[in-house]
């Protein structure tokens, strides 16, 4: 018998092997034995703790994405498994554990990352994000090879009319296109905006009510649409990417290469580091902010709940400061957390030399008024920054503060654009506009996406600067400072013990919400995780349900998602 034939052999056995473990077997047998895994709550009190729980099933929509997801060959290139190596988990997030996997059948662990890998991926990036990214990579990320995704949108082939509606408003001409996409004869509205190149998103919401075209700044000048709709495929897609890691809860509010906290980080102006700025913006940033910085990239048309931000009129939304602008330690925060739950994503992957660069080209080339050519006004350079504003310690959290803090909600009106509840559906809601033009949204406060950041100091800031350029006001002269503790502690008691992504009540007992609700139990990581129904003092990794440890347990096939 000779080697060759030995090899041969060897080669046929292992090639069928490999198709029956790989290709047959994660069909018929589950990927885990367990539906049990760490999440992150936030508490009552606004602390962020981890504790066991049960992974939940795919919902119909999420299922949809998923087949989507297998039929497209998404898998091919992106991977869905964290492995327990520091690189891994300072990119990714926390290590995956095998009762992420209950519900995947086949599993799509994947070997190759040729993209990044996204069982982390669960509300890193909004759902206009997704749209934008599946429309066209490029747009957001000049270095992507993923190929535009545009067979999962409706094109029509005919562009369509802007015509006046007869009341004042812009609208799109009816025809057998429109009439599809939209209800003309529907008492609401929705507001879309083309790009500047003519393309127009049209969400699966607007089937029920009529369009009208928001140009205020003159972000499009044409008089015709090439239109891009949302199909039920694409919205399952987007739903199961959502779905990603969320199993997990709210950890990304405890991920530290997130985290970032500085009062200031003054940079004398440089044209050097200006010019590399402008590298850095035209690579990273000009998709959603466009080339002039007045959020009006190809990207922007696909964002028409929260507009990109403009830079022209050097209007910004977080800062530490009491005048308007922020100083460049604000700035930084703001592009290394990114703005959770819109379109901008953090950069905490970023080089901090890029992130300091592109500050620099916002500042002095960007957030200029040239209204007047001739004197152009560089705000940063004729209203420089004052000095960033002190925030104390804060009070520790309490019945008493809480209780304090739903006062002060109703004296404040908050209630009259967030909602009774908080969950931005207030008596005002429906009429609000940026500075701009543009409709906006109060938050959801119960979702527990905060835009400045997701701790009490971070929400107390809010409160003290407000948000400049949309509704939401400064409520530092009009509150002492003892109660804008109270109501950034209400806040975030807003979305406490509330799933992420369904936004649903967690089923946790009274016996362990008062558990998790004591300021002195410590739960900071998986292996420490609390365990419901024990004792308080006996972790997760004690029963080897930690990351990396074994995990035992029967499935549970009854949870939905």
């Amino acid at each position: 018998m000779s080697a060759r034939f030995v090899t041969l052999v060897a080669g046929i056995f292992f090639f069928f092997a490999a198709v029956v473990t790989q290709g047959f077997l994660p069909f018929f047998e589950p990927s885990a034995r367990t539906s049990r895994v760490t999440a992150v709550v936030r508490t009552d009190f606004g602390q962020l703790k981890w504790m066991m729980t049960e992974a939940t099933d795919y919902t119909p929509l999420q299922q949809l994405g998923r087949d989507v997801y297998l039929r497209e060959g998404c898998w091919y290139c992106h991977s869905q498994y964290v492995r327990p190596v520091t690189g891994e988990t300072r990119r990714w997030g926390p290590v995956t554990e095998s009762g992420e996997f209950a519900y995947d059948v086949p599993h799509l662990f994947g070997t190759r990352r040729i993209g990044p890998d996204l069982m982390r991926v669960g509300l890193k990036f909004s759902d206009e994000w997704h749209l934008a990214h599946f429309w066209n990579p490029r747009m957001l990320s000049p270095d992507s090879i993923m190929a535009p995704y545009r067979g999962l949108f409706e094109e029509p082939a005919q562009p369509v009319a802007i015509i006046d509606d007869g009341a004042g408003n812009r609208t799109l001409e009816r025809t057998q296109v429109t009439e599809r996409l939209f209800d003309f004869a529907s008492q609401e509205r929705i507001q879309l905006t083309p790009n500047a190149d003519g393309l127009l998103f049209v969400p699966l919401e607007a089937s029920s009510k009529v369009p009208v075209i928001v140009i205020p700044n003159e972000e499009y000048k044409g008089g015709a649409v090439k239109i891009a709709a949302e199909t039920k495929d694409l919205e399952g897609l987007i739903a199961y990417v959502q779905k990603l890691g969320m199993n997990r809860g709210k950890w990304r509010d405890l991920f530290e290469p997130q985290q970032l906290e500085v009062m200031d980080a003054t940079m004398p102006r440089s044209s050097e580091w200006i010019a590399r700025g402008k590298e850095v913006y035209e690579r990273r940033c000009l998709g959603c902010h466009g080339i002039a910085g007045d959020g009006n990239g190809p990207a922007a048309t696909f964002m028409f709940n929260q507009r990109p931000r403009s830079f022209a009129a050097a209007v910004f939304k977080f800062r530490l400061t009491k005048e308007p602008l922020p100083t460049d330690g604000d700035l930084l925060r703001t592009i290394t957390r990114g703005v959770r739950g819109t379109a901008m994503p953090a950069w905490y992957d970023l080089p901090l030399n890029d992130r300091l660069a592109v500050i620099q080209y916002i500042k002095y080339e960007l957030a200029v008024d040239r209204s007047d050519p001739a004197e152009p006004y560089a705000f940063f350079v004729e209203e420089p920054p004052g000095a960033p504003l002190y925030i104390a310690k804060p009070p520790e959290a309490s019945q008493q503060i809480l209780d304090r803090g739903k006062e002060v909600w109703q004296v404040a009106k908050c209630w009259e654009c967030h909602g009774m509840t908080g969950k931005g559906d207030g008596e005002k809601a429906a009429g609000l506009k940026d500075d701009l033009g543009f409709g906006i949204v109060p938050a959801d406060l119960t979702s527990g996406q905060f835009k400045s950041g997701a701790t009490v100091e971070d929400i107390f800031r809010t409160m003290t600067t407000g948000m400049s350029g949309t509704p939401m006001p400064s409520y530092r002269d009009s509150l002492p400072e003892e109660d804008r503790w109270a109501l950034s502690y209400y806040v975030l008691a807003l979305s406490a013990y509330k799933d992420p992504l369904t936004l649903q009540t967690l089923t946790i007992s009274d016996t362990d919400r008062a558990a998790l609700n004591d300021l002195t139990l410590e739960a900071d990581s998986p292996a420490k995780a609390y365990v419901p129904g024990t004792d308080p003092a006996q972790k997760a990794s004690e029963l080897d349900e930690g990351n990396g440890g074994p995990v035992t347990g029967k499935r549970n096939t009854t949870e939905g998602g």
